[in-house]
């Protein structure tokens, strides 16, 4: 008897440490390309802000393959340009933008060569990488100057890969941000930003922003480990404000990038850097979703998120990528958000 119930007591004690063992749902997490303002989840994971799941994250380095992992649903959530959003809905893709993240804040430019005016750039070469956000921007400045997209040649060129040929006077235009601005404005005298998305008529279209995707299954089927995501998304932002150096280096550690370049993109005083990004408190992704009361930063309105989705798709259409009009609400999911604010989660923060 007592053996037999030494051996109960082992099994039970097995199953309870199975149990245990087996507690923490794995949520899977993709980032686009290794940038400060999607690793706030790395540091979620980190400083234990999502107790009861466990986050594997990967950073792809390929916007593309890691949309198209995301519909597939080998992850489930991902962190990346809100400018694919209309591609997303007119190709069925099974997935929703959930939150808007971070506005650009002057980190994009558009680069003009040197001896060259906007009036003298009609047949010539401008670079910008292709269905992502520099070719929104590069789009948008040329139609301020009257020149139409097939007014221009577009070469499909990241800013890296366009430093070569402005310095060569190959390209007469291109998209770019730092380090490669610095690199070409000081290796060619008379190279001049023109453009950057500090600029206040920008910043209102709303179009610049990192956003968070989710797999509509994932939300779906599990809800509860979405909404403690997306809660844990915004916790990180708050350790973030509270404790920047710290978290600097920490992000830096997991991107594998020198802090001073972290902190040239999200900044030191725990909301913003003017050339760099702004980064949203929860209030504010909140209010471009229509879940909370009162406005946006920059002139955005309330529930502007529909909006700037609408203005995406307008841009891809006039710049090719696109020939249908899509319906803004396919390609969004607001109640996430809304049920977090529901729940009674707030917070609101500016700079230090």
């Amino acid at each position: 008897m007592r053996l037999t119930g030494m051996v109960l007591c082992s099994a039970a004690t097995l199953a309870l440490c199975g149990a245990a063992a087996r507690a923490n749902e794995t949520v899977n997490v993709g980032i686009c390309v290794s940038w400060p303002g999607y690793a706030m989840l790395e540091v979620a994971r980190q400083k234990d802000m999502i107790p009861g799941y466990d986050l594997n994250i990967t950073i792809f380095e390929d916007p593309l393959g890691g949309h198209a992992a995301l519909a597939a649903g080998q992850i489930d959530v991902y962190g990346c340009t809100a400018d694919y959003i209309p591609l997303a809905i007119e190709s069925g893709l099974n997935t929703v933008n959930v939150a808007y993240l971070n506005p650009s804040y002057g980190v994009d430019h558009v680069i003009l060569a040197a001896d060259m005016t906007a009036a003298d750039l009609k047949g010539k070469k401008v670079s910008a990488p292709q269905a992502y956000i520099g070719q929104l921007l590069m789009g948008l400045w040329l139609d301020r100057q009257g020149i139409a997209p097939g007014d221009v040649e577009w070469v499909n060129l990241n800013a890296d890969e366009a430093v070569g040929p402005m310095l060569s006077g190959d390209l007469s235009a291109a998209y770019m941000y730092e380090p490669w601005i610095s690199k070409v404005l000081e290796a060619a005298p008379g190279a001049r930003s023109v453009v950057n998305t500090t600029d206040p008529d920008l910043l209102k279209t709303g179009i610049f922003m990192d956003s968070m995707f989710m797999n509509k299954t994932f939300i779906a089927e599990r809800r509860p480990a979405a909404l403690a995501v997306l809660k844990a998304e915004w916790e990180a932002r708050g350790y973030w404000h509270d404790h920047v150096e710290e978290t600097n280096q920490l992000i830096a550690d997991y991107l594998q990038w020198p802090v001073e370049d972290v902190a040239s993109v999200i900044g030191s005083n725990g909301k913003y850097l003017e050339g760099g990004i702004y980064v949203f408190d929860f209030d504010e992704a909140a209010r471009t979703c229509g879940k909370l009361e009162g406005d946006p930063p920059f002139g955005l309105p309330n529930g502007s998120m529909a909006g700037s989705i609408a203005l995406t798709n307008d841009w891809w259409i006039k710049l090719g990528l696109m020939k249908t009009k899509i319906d803004p609400a396919l390609g969004m999911d607001c109640s996430l958000l809304g049920d977090l604010v529901a729940a009674g989660f707030r917070q609101s923060f500016t700079a230090n």
